[in-house]
């Protein structure tokens, strides 16, 4: 067991996708962070070769700018041209079958404002849609990145500070060394009143080139992550580790 680590960012985003958003406390269950990806968007375009899949970031980058909050049971969505739809996602009794990076999942398709504010912002026909949790998750239900490695990155890349929800990390904790989080593999940490066991290393795409705030690519960090950091088979650099929930709890920063 590692002492307790410091957060000094807690995030997610309640649609896939959406940008990725600072909050003071989040709660950690068995699945992850309460409120985590528990919506997507799904294509309903007869002429989208997408069709039928979970839309993905890094083929609609602008959906990071993207803001969505959940307020009780009310959705609250704002496009960057301050353009909003709030409103309670309302079952509409339509069910569709997905592909999410090769893996069915069942989704439940909603009614409301939010679908036409989607697909005027993205130009073409999608739907929202309610996911079960942890069904449009990558990988491990919660993601970690430490400051330490936040920093190198920044140096190697040549900026003087990076945005942590480039990586959409749940939880950002404190460091010293960079990459140190990849000497934690199969070990228990605390964090807050809960406890996470970390995973596997988070292999990254071309979505942590996009600035949250525009969804416009700003920065080659996968290029400069490719050039010194390990890769997994299919080719892509690590940066911060999954890791799963072994006790849950509430962490605030």
């Amino acid at each position: 067991m590692i002492d307790e680590l410091k957060v000094v960012r807690a995030g997610f985003a309640p649609i896939k996708g959406t940008r990725h958003l600072a909050h003071d406390r989040v709660v950690l269950d068995a699945q992850g962070v309460v409120g985590d990806r528990g919506f997507a968007l799904v294509s309903v375009d007869e002429t989208d070769p997408a069709r039928g899949r979970v839309l993905r970031t890094v083929q609609h980058p602008s959906l990071v700018a993207v803001r969505a909050e959940l307020a009780g049971d009310r959705l609250e969505v704002e496009l960057p041209d301050g353009e909003t739809a709030a409103a309670e996602p309302a079952a509409t009794g339509e069910r569709i079958t997905c592909d999410y990076w090769g893996r069915e999942v069942e989704l439940e398709l909603l009614g409301g404002p939010h679908t036409g504010l989607f697909s005027r912002w993205l130009d073409r026909p999608v739907r929202l849609a309610r996911a079960r949790r942890g069904d449009v998750v990558f990988a491990g239900s919660v993601s970690v990145v430490t400051t330490a490695s936040l920093r190198d990155l920044a140096r190697q890349a040549g900026a003087n500070a990076l945005d942590a929800a480039r990586f959409r990390p749940n939880l950002v904790v404190e460091t010293d060394e960079p990459y140190v989080e990849e000497t934690w593999l199969g070990r228990e940490i605390r964090v807050g009143e809960a406890t996470l066991r970390i995973g596997v290393p988070i292999p990254r795409c071309a979505v942590i080139d996009v600035r949250p705030e525009t969804g416009e690519r700003d920065v080659r960090l996968l290029k400069t992550l490719a050039s010194h950091r390990p890769h997994n088979r299919a080719g892509e650099p690590a940066f911060g580790v999954f890791a799963e929930v072994v006790t849950p709890g509430a962490v605030g920063r």
